[in-house]
C-alpha cells in the first residue's frame, strides 16, 4: 500500500486559524476556526488511512487565497478542485449544494426533493453537518422551511455572517 501527502494550512480569521487540508485530488477539508487541529487529525485518519499530514502553506496557498477572496466579498464562486469524502449519498447533498448560487438560499426539503429523496429531509440535514468542506460547499445556504436559521456546524452567527457577506439578510 502506498502512502501519500494530506497537506495543510490555516487561515488566520479574527485571530483565530481555520485550517485546511487538501489530499493530491483537491481540497478535502475546512475547519471552522473554533476546532482545533486534532479534529483535522482524527478527520485525515478516519478518511486517508495511508495518508500523512504535512504543513505546507504554499500548497495550500490557492485555497486559502479564494476562502479569502470570499469572506471580504471579492469572490462569488470557486474554481479550486475538491476531494469530496463521504457516502454516495452525502456526496449527492452536496453536489446539490454546490448548485445552489450565491446569495440564494433553498430549504432542506428543496435539496431532498433535488437529489431524488424527497422524504429524506433528516437525513439531508445530517449529510449537510458532515460537509468537511464548508464556504466551498455552501451549506450556509441552506435554511429551514419557514425561513428560519438552523443548525450550522460553525455556529449561527457565523452562517449568518457568511448569508450577509452574500447580501441574503435573515
Amino acid at each position: 500500500m502506498n502512502t501519500f501527502n494530506i497537506y495543510w494550512s490555516y487561515l488566520l480569521l479574527d485571530g483565530e486559524k481555520m485550517h485546511l487540508a487538501a489530499s493530491p485530488k483537491g481540497l478535502c477539508c475546512i475547519l471552522w476556526p473554533n476546532e482545533p487541529f486534532e479534529v483535522l487529525e482524527k478527520w485525515v485518519k478516519k478518511h486517508f488511512p495511508l495518508g500523512s499530514l504535512v504543513y505546507d502553506q504554499e500548497k495550500l496557498a490557492v485555497y486559502g487565497r479564494q476562502i479569502e477572496e470570499y469572506l471580504s466579498g471579492q469572490r462569488k464562486t470557486f474554481d479550486i478542485p475538491l476531494d469530496l469524502c463521504g457516502t454516495d449519498f452525502q456526496i449527492a447533498v452536496w453536489q446539490a449544494l454546490l448548485k445552489i448560487p450565491y446569495g440564494t438560499t433553498k430549504s432542506y426539503s428543496e435539496i431532498a426533493k433535488e437529489i431524488g429523496r424527497p422524504k429524506a429531509v433528516r437525513a439531508v440535514g445530517g449529510a449537510i453537518g458532515a460537509n468537511p468542506v464548508p464556504i466551498v460547499v455552501p451549506c450556509h445556504r441552506v435554511i429551514g422551511k419557514d425561513g428560519s436559521l438552523t443548525g450550522f456546524a460553525g455556529g449561527l452567527d457565523i452562517k449568518q455572517q457568511l448569508l450577509k457577506i452574500e447580501g441574503t439578510f435573515i
